[in-house]
């Protein structure tokens, strides 16, 4: 989320607004900026980052001015088809805002059957009867916390409704309503209409209107209509399907974009489409004998580095599926290490953005996440929530500013981050201390004259690439929820500079500074006890042999927040109400108390969580819930604040039990309420589950990570990339059968040796053609198994009718 700019101004004599931005899936909120206070262009500049757990048909952005004293109004929006994210892919757009009324807000489904058949009245007069059955909806939206809806049907005069379902967003309505249409005397009792009938006909449309019951003063909510020619249902008297609702057409006029400013994003959306594991077998084998190939430039995972056009689109896949299979340090180590030999001058090891670096930067990034909340998480927060000024660019000083305190200041937090840092050799993730080790053993034996390169070889990546940043961007690596304030960021700036400078053991520190107020802040920290410091810590992380790190005391916070938890009844009489509490989770146990920081009301230990299960929504009339199921049947039910909170809470905390010993394989998809189990109907309170537990997760770093699908993204490279996979096979044969002068076209590759490398891909351009084979046939298989009004792909589904329109066109079948 970048900038908004030329927002309307406010109508109060100041004219400026405090604006936030949220990010929805439909109108689910699920994740919201911080408010930028007096602007008509603010700046989040926030990155949010999910899985997507559910289907949804827009990515929206609504922009909101907070009102203190009344509802937070909406000034615009931008919503964007779920099928045109790939238009604008990872490059930054500005989007014109829309204006949002309660008319154009619309999600959800609905199931509807219509029969139209012959009626012969007590006059004798034949006329034509329409039935419409409304079955059910799915995915309407939440109004106001609730969604009590009901369903108006109309073909021509007063329109028909049905029940009020309460506090559901999927409601079963299954009601008829019969409708007239009465047909003129030339009318001839055959099955068909005659041609003035069918005029008749073709003009009537039917209309079903969702709308969500409320109590307050201004009326029902419109959810979403539906409007059907009855003209269709000349080829056939009866027709069922499911539709998307539509926006109502009310005739308004909106405003004309202009008026409301624009907001620029960048959005990045994947779509991974992936096999059962066998498909991939052949792919992903070459793959991990990568660390074993001589030389390390022959092998597919090197190849992969080679033909992508950024290193980091490789370094992504093959980080988390060698994190996987356990086979993240031999990979690295051998790329590391062929590295090295090519490097002349030991001042510029790993500084390029070659595979290796980009390698351990996402290795980092996925081990180091717990090490750096534990290390750097509440120095950060206190940087951000007490705002001491620490400028020390005398252009720069406020007003009422005083240089010398302001050093002061900064000098303290340098200090104290210094300190934290270089004391946290014990917590630093076994993974990466195996790399750093393989870094230093490869440095020092390639530069034996060299006695610092031991160092730089590490601190380039723990402190230039790994603590500085982070120090510099909290938010990316999740220290904070929202980018800090100007002054906040300008702290943390200068913070991260001088610990970049104190970790990377250079001779002249002074001279690394363009800035001479750099300069003389720096010389607080010329000291010989920084540099030992410095080195200590290095050499402690990149020893060999290290403990098990099991054994560390101190609990790693996981995750925390507000969540709605029902009571467990544990009194006799006690109400089993609902209330918000602060949920927090460790590696030691799980708690909840009334706000944060309060004593915690009740603590789970980790090896009591016997299963984490979603809880169908029928149990509580309530969505995003799921269940955390201990000893003795106990079972503590939860609901999340949207879909993507529920799931993340749903994996880390089955991540974190899942090498509990009496885990269950069976649970409840329901609730125990009045004397039965809703799901199986079991009166029994401790009657065992009726569903399977979902597969678990590994119990160590590999949690988050599906092998099987890392393994289909490096396919999409390679078969993205396969011209310049050819190419190399060219460039192969073009170097062993001459063995002279590499051609100026194939010297972008690194080919050590041709034989080797030709081998390699010749086993990747064949698996890459296999699974392409493989989805085509998929493609074609669906392609003839699904019907367009089908649950899954209602009518009005344009990513489908998109579908279908390519699939014509590589296909002989219609639909």
């Amino acid at each position: 989320l970048g900038e908004a700019k030329n927002l309307p101004t406010y109508p109060g004599p100041n004219k400026m607004r405090d604006c936030y931005c949220t990010v929805n899936l439909d109108q689910e909120e699920v994740f919201r900026t911080k408010i930028v206070e007096k602007s008509l262009c603010p700046f989040y500049g926030e990155d949010f980052y999910c899985e997507i757990p559910r289907t949804f048909r827009h990515l929206s952005f609504y922009i909101f001015d907070r009102d203190v004293f009344r509802r937070d109004s909406i000034i615009g929006k931008v919503a964007i088809q779920k099928e045109d994210l790939q238009k604008y892919h990872n490059r930054d757009t500005w989007f014109q805002l829309q204006h949002v009324d309660a008319d154009s807000e619309v999600q959800g489904k609905v199931h509807l059957e219509l029969r139209l058949g012959e009626v012969i009245t007590d006059t004798g007069v034949v006329c034509h009867r329409l039935a419409t059955r409304v079955l059910e909806c799915q995915g309407l939206p939440i109004v106001n916390g609730q969604c009590d809806p009901y369903a108006t049907v109309t073909l021509a005069g007063p329109s028909r409704q049905t029940k009020v379902k309460k506090k559901t967003n999927n409601p079963h309505f299954d009601e008829v309503f019969y409708f007239e249409v009465t047909r003129p005397s030339s009318y001839n009792k055959k099955s068909h209409f005659d041609i003035e009938d069918v005029d008749e006909v073709d003009k009537m449309e039917i209309r079903v209107d969702l709308w969500n019951a409320s109590n307050l003063k201004f009326g029902d909510e419109f959810l979403g209509e539906l409007r059907l020619p009855l003209k269709f249902l000349r080829q056939s008297s009866s027709y069922e399907a499911w539709y998307f609702l539509q926006p109502r057409d009310n005739g308004n006029k909106s405003l004309k974009p202009d008026d409301l400013g624009s907001l620029r994003l960048n959005v990045v959306y994947t779509e991974d489409h992936v096999f059962s594991s066998d498909y991939y077998s052949p792919l992903r084998d070459v793959l991990l004998k990568s660390a074993d190939v001589e030389p390390v430039s022959a092998s597919a995972a090197h190849i992969l580095g080679e033909v992508c056009r950024e290193k980091q689109e490789a370094a992504i896949p093959l980080v988390r599926l060698f994190l996987h299979y356990g086979r993240i340090v031999p990979f690295i180590s051998a790329i590391a290490n062929a590295e090295v030999k090519r490097t002349q001058d030991p001042n510029t090891i790993f500084r390029g953005n070659s595979l290796t670096s980009k390698c351990i930067d996402e290795t980092m990034k996925l081990a180091g996440m717990h090490y750096l909340q534990v290390t750097l998480k509440p120095i950060i927060d206190e940087i951000c929530q007490v705002h001491k000024p620490c400028e020390i660019d005398p252009v720069k000083l406020k007003d009422g500013e005083n240089l010398e305190n302001n050093r002061e200041n900064l000098r303290q937090y340098v200090d104290r981050i210094f300190t934290v840092i270089t004391k946290s050799g014990v917590s630093c993730p076994t993974v990466m201390c195996d790399i750093f080790f393989s870094l230093r053993e490869s440095a020092a034996k390639r530069f034996q004259g060299d006695l610092d390169v031991r160092y730089t070889a590490v601190s380039s990546f723990i402190f230039l690439r790994f603590f500085a940043p982070a120090i510099l961007s909290p938010n990316l690596f999740q220290l904070t929820p929202h980018h800090p304030d100007p002054q906040t960021s300008r702290t943390l700036t200068l913070i991260s500079k001088t610990i970049q400078t104190l970790g990377s053991l250079s001779k002249s520190k002074s001279a690394n500074f363009k800035e001479s107020y750099m300069a003389t802040f720096y010389d607080y920290f010329n000291e010989q006890k920084y540099a030992d410091a410095v080195k200590n810590f290095l050499d402690l992380i990149s020893s060999s042999g290290r403990r098990d790190h099991k054994s560390i005391e101190q609990p790693i916070l996981l995750k925390e927040g507000f969540m709605i938890k029902r009571a467990q009844g544990r009194k006799r009489f006690g109400m089993k109400n609902f209330k918000k509490r602060w949920f927090r989770l460790t590696n030691h146990e799980f708690t909840y108390q009334k706000s944060k920081g309060d004593h915690p009301l009740c603590s789970i230990p980790i090896e009591n969580i016997l299963a984490v299960e979603r809880l169908e929504e029928e149990s509580f009339k309530m969505k995003n819930m799921f269940q955390v199921i201990q000893p003795e049947r106990r079972v503590l039910y939860i609901q999340a604040n949207n879909c993507v909170e529920a799931k993340d809470w749903i994996d880390i905390l089955t991540k974190v039990s899942q090498c509990n010993k009496k885990r269950l394989t069976v649970y409840h998809p329901s609730a125990y309420l009045n004397g039965h189990w809703l799901c199986c109907k079991a009166t029994a309170d401790n009657t065992p589950g009726c569903t399977p537990c979902t597969g678990g997760l590994p119990a160590n770093i590999q949690l988050d990570i599906d092998g099987d699908r890392e393994t289909e993204r490096i396919y999409s490279l390679f078969n993205l990339y396969m011209p310049k996979l050819e190419k190399m096979q060219e460039a192969c044969g073009s170097k062993s059968v001459y063995d002279g002068p590499e051609e100026e076209e194939y010297s972008t590759f690194i080919i050590d040796d041709p034989k080797e490398t030709y081998k390699t891909l010749k086993l990747i351009i064949e698996g890459v053609g296999t699974l392409e084979q493989e989805h085509a046939q998929y493609k074609r298989d669906k392609f003839k198994k699904t019907k367009y009004g089908s649950q899954e792909h209602p009518i009005g589904d344009k990513s489908f009718q998109t579908y279908i329109r390519q699939q014509s066109e590589i296909s002989a079948h219609s639909i």
